[in-house]
């Protein structure tokens, strides 16, 4: 079994992104953890659902292996 190797996501930490997951679904949010794995640590979620509508969703724990996309809302330095 290989070993994982953590995402190189330190330069997103406490920045706001927006993860598309599966069944495309889109959730925005403040990144405050992962893991090797990329499971995610979003505080402050909100989830997009269709027809502009938002739904506060707080902190939530994303598994790795359901996003498809990532995109940082704030610039990276």
């Amino acid at each position: 079994m290989s070993k994982a190797h953590p995402p190189e996501l330190k330069k997103y930490m406490d920045k706001r992104v927006q993860l598309k997951i599966n069944a495309g679904r889109t959730v925005c949010g403040i990144l405050r953890g992962f893991d090797p794995y990329m499971n995610i640590v979003l505080d402050e979620a909100v989830e997009e659902m269709s027809g502009n509508k938002k739904e506060p969703i707080g902190m939530v724990v994303i598994r790795g292996n359901s996003v498809v996309l990532m995109e940082a809302l704030e610039r990276i330095i």
